[in-house]
């Protein structure tokens, strides 16, 4: 066979950073790019159709989750409703002036909590226990009657860890204090009903759960104080200036709705394929040990190998067509140590050589052999 008929392999595990973009979400889309591109904005009769899908669309994202209409505004991802949490918070009218988040957060939470920490308002981080927890007797430690904003993500990117969510808003309630979570890598994956939850502010990103990038939603509960995100049009409520961006809002209602209505089957598979990948390491005898909590999204996987680097084994997988991570994707060009290693006091040499595993619902048990296979090559 010629080079040009050679299929090269190719496994995907890294689900945590992005996820392939479902086929009924994508066809879902198509109009909206093509024949109806209408401004949703405008009273004619063309853009009829575009109002109506945002609209169809806000009430399947808040079923979802079991919200209102109402309480879902649509951003630009995670990134942004994160940042629009945190210092719509801060720059709402209120007497309380105290941050409170925990050590492991994505940067899309740390960093604006350093930003309004330039601006005066002080911010405690709380550390977590060695898989990645955080304690609500530890955040009893920190709360104060002047604490404005808890934060702490639902479930952690580079370990999956699932925090007790429910108990923590709990807690920091009976302070009077607003609680927000950024679920990103939870939406789509674990049930999520924020009634239940607790919480008041909530942020997700579409293309974690197989909607387009660039697109993603903030729950604010009614009567959440919260400064706009952007002034000019009076679009999202007055909330967030700026044309809606109707087909990508579309593959997102249309992808969770999916991913929603699979979750459970989805969670089988992905924990049968964990299952396979760690029983084929032992087998393999090869050395490692997993970080997180036994509490953990599925399919994701933070393994160690002693005396590797987890940035060479990265690459050797890569030249043999598989897909991993060392941590944060957002992060990726950064080989310190992560933050998050560093916080569950993970020993440096295993932290060195730690690499990341996120199954997504397209990977099968031979992507998991053959991950194996590649390891033993690799390590053995």
């Amino acid at each position: 066979m010629s080079e040009v008929g050679i299929v090269k392999r190719f496994i995907y595990a890294d689900n945590a950073a992005t996820t392939q973009l479902d086929m009924d979400a994508f066809e879902a889309m198509k109009p909206y790019l093509l024949g109806e591109y209408g401004n949703a904005s405008q009273p004619y009769s063309f853009a009829r159709t575009a109002k109506k899908a945002l609209k169809n669309s806000r009430e399947t994202i808040a079923q979802c989750i079991g919200a209102e209409p109402e309480e879902i505004f649509f951003t630009s991802g995670g990134t942004e409703s994160n940042n629009w949490a945190i210092k719509g918070t801060a720059f709402s009218s209120s007497t309380k002036h105290a941050f409170i988040t925990s050590v492991i957060e994505h940067h899309a939470i740390l960093r604006p909590c350093t930003d309004i920490e330039s601006m005066g308002y002080p911010v405690s981080y709380l550390p977590v226990d060695c898989t990645g927890t955080v304690n609500v007797g530890t955040l009893s430690e920190y709360i104060n009657s002047d604490t404005r904003l808890v934060s702490i993500m639902t479930a952690n990117n580079e370990i999956g860890s699932i925090q007790d969510i429910s108990a923590l808003a709990a807690t920091a309630h009976s302070y009077g204090a607003i609680f927000h979570t950024d679920a990103v890598q939870a939406v789509g994956h674990i049930e999520i009903n924020v009634n239940l939850l607790g919480v008041d502010m909530l942020s997700a990103s579409a293309h974690k759960f197989n909607g387009p990038k660039g697109i993603g939603f903030l729950y604010v509960r009614k009567g959440t104080p919260l400064m706009p995100y952007a002034s000019g049009g009076g679009q999202e409520h007055h909330m967030r200036a700026g044309t809606e961006n109707v087909a990508s809002i579309v593959g997102m209602a249309t992808a969770l709705k999916k991913n929603v209505a699979a979750m459970k089957d989805t969670a089988s598979h992905l924990a049968l394929l964990e299952n396979r990948l760690l029983v084929g390491l032992s087998n393999a005898n090869i050395r490692f040990s997993r970080n997180g909590s036994e509490v953990h999204i599925p399919g994701n996987l933070s393994l160690s190998f002693p005396g590797y680097s987890g940035e060479a084994i990265l690459h050797r997988l890569d030249l043999m067509g598989i897909c991993v991570s060392t941590g944060s994707a957002c992060n990726s060009q950064e080989t310190q140590i992560s933050h998050v290693l560093q916080a569950i006091e993970l020993k440096p040499e295993l932290a060195k050589g730690t690499i990341r595993l996120s199954f997504g619902r397209n990977n099968s048990e031979n992507d998991v052999d053959i991950i194996v296979e590649s390891l033993q090559r690799i390590l053995g």
